[in-house]
């Protein structure tokens, strides 16, 4: 059985279609990466999985219907890591990060030394230690972005859902970030990414899905979805791709389609 199972999912915001019976499943141990244009609907796919919105179709998670789950056990399954997060309470470090362990606490139970272990062993790994104590609101967009990973970790859910993670992050802390989640993956843990770098997709997902318009068009390993074909009628852009020795996808892009009228 798959961890998630997408069937049919649609959803209308305002009156607008943003997905259309989109189908996918996603196993465990797996790492998916999701790309699309700008409005292809990659976040509303995401918050409907996290039963944030609400959709057409269904969405199980081990089976389960999302929606139908009481939301601390959906808060033990599912962690969602939203693109450029923005916060109105001031917190610490320590405080926010704590907040993944909620899930694992009955109501009004204290917080057990354990989980204070837990907390600074994610801040460790996603390289904040001796931040604990810093306010929120004093850190860089990449630092913020770090501390929800390092949330993420403590909540140790099955599924995580990444935003465009890298989105705020330097060159070595992308890379650093990547290398983090490929642990979690070889965990046993399942990621479903969304990516605006098309190479940063391919390198690290297994699978791409593509999603234009709202509709799923593509489902494949990277070098198989990636085709100039494929970026010329989802991006508009008309590119070379290039598979070197090393393994590593290359995408040149010469020009924008021109539509002809």
């Amino acid at each position: 059985m798959s961890l998630l199972s997408v069937d049919q999912v649609s959803v209308r915001l305002d009156g607008q279609t943003i997905l259309r019976d989109v189908d996918f499943d996603l196993s465990a141990g797996r790492w998916v990466g999701l790309i699309g244009p700008n409005g292809s609907g990659k976040t509303t796919l995401l918050r409907a999985i996290g039963a944030l919105i609400a959709f057409e179709g269904r969405i199980r998670l081990d089976g389960q219907a999302v929606e139908a789950l009481p939301a601390q056990e959906r808060a033990r399954r599912l962690a969602y890591v939203r693109q450029a997060p923005s916060l109105t309470f001031d917190f610490t470090v320590e405080q926010l990060v704590l907040l993944g362990r909620a899930p694992h606490r009955g109501w009004m139970q204290a917080y057990q030394p354990e989980d204070q272990t837990r907390v600074r062993s994610a801040l460790a790994r996603v390289d904040l230690e001796g931040f604990a104590g810093r306010s929120v609101m004093s850190l860089s967009g990449g630092e913020l972005q770090r501390v929800f990973l390092a949330q993420a970790l403590v909540q140790e859910a099955d599924l995580l859902l990444l935003d465009e993670p890298t989105s705020h992050l330097d060159v070595h802390y992308q890379f650093s970030f990547m290398e983090q989640v490929r642990a979690l993956v070889a965990e046993g843990r399942s990621v479903l990414t969304v990516f605006h770098d098309l190479e940063l997709a391919a390198r690290h997902a297994e699978r791409l899905l593509v999603l234009k318009e709202g509709r799923l068009v593509e489902d494949g390993p990277p070098d198989e979805v990636l085709t100039p074909d494929c970026i010329a009628d989802v991006f508009g852009m008309k590119a070379r791709v290039e598979r070197p020795t090393t393994g590593r996808l290359r995408i040149e892009y010469l020009a924008p389609v021109r539509e002809t009228t």
